[in-house]
């Protein structure tokens, strides 16, 4: 018996640790039936939009405000730094490795089949929190518009249970219409995609603009009001 979880345990660790070659996602990629759908403006403009994100519209003040104070621009900065190795990475990759799978096969090919597991589940979880947290941004960026326009959408419809509400409505229909495009297809997608990174990076554009002329110096004091510790959280 002992002797049969000594094969176990070592079969186990061989397992966790097992690559897939290169060669083997070749020979594969030959027999794949995936149509290929995308161009080179629709992988550029995921690329952008994963890098900038959503996000920006939705936690850039907390930030600000909880953690870094106006040295905010030097934690943007040093997170664009690092995303270019982070991209660099990618695009290596995916030169070397033209299979479907994403991080999930890159990381079979490179370090093996345990830890290719646990960045493919770590990134559905990442895309899961991510998307719920950009959904409930959103809902409350329009309860503020229509609320401008003396449209009131009752806390019941903007608050979970858990903050005493029944369900937040509008970041549900939110996600349900992004699954639905989504379902249609890649080249639909994308192209849904590359409308949002273009409005994306309009607003950014426009309020840089708009907003630029009318900063003042006197609120950049204290820079940094919680150290490196608020820069880097």
């Amino acid at each position: 018996m002992e002797k049969i979880s000594s094969i176990s345990r070592k079969r186990g660790h061989r397992a966790i640790f097992q690559k897939k070659p290169v060669e083997q996602f070749l020979k594969e990629r030959e027999k794949s039936t995936l149509n290929k759908n995308l161009g080179v403006k629709d992988l550029t403009s995921l690329g952008v939009g994963g890098i900038i994100g959503a996000g920006i519209f939705v936690l850039t003040g907390i930030a600000a405000a909880h953690y870094a104070g106006p040295a905010i621009a030097v934690s943007f900065a040093i997170a664009g730094f690092l995303c270019i190795f982070v991209r660099l990475s990618y695009s290596e990759f995916a030169s070397m490795i033209l299979a479907s799978g994403n991080v999930y096969s890159y990381t079979l090919a490179s370090l093996g089949e345990g830890f290719a597991f646990l960045c493919g589940w770590s990134l559905l979880l990442a895309y899961t929190v991510t998307g719920s947290a950009v959904a409930v941004g959103f809902s409350g960026y329009l309860a503020g518009v229509l609320k401008s326009y003396g449209w009131i959408i009752p806390d019941i419809l903007l608050k979970t249970p858990a903050e005493g509400g029944l369900i937040n409505l509008p970041a549900v229909l939110n996600v349900l219409v992004v699954a639905a495009v989504l379902t249609r297809g890649t080249e639909q997608s994308a192209k849904l995609n590359f409308a949002l990174v273009l409005v994306t990076l309009s607003a950014i554009i426009t309020f840089g603009c708009i907003a630029a002329p009318h900063a003042q110096t006197a609120n950049l004091e204290p820079f940094a009001p919680f150290g490196v510790k608020g820069i880097l959280s």
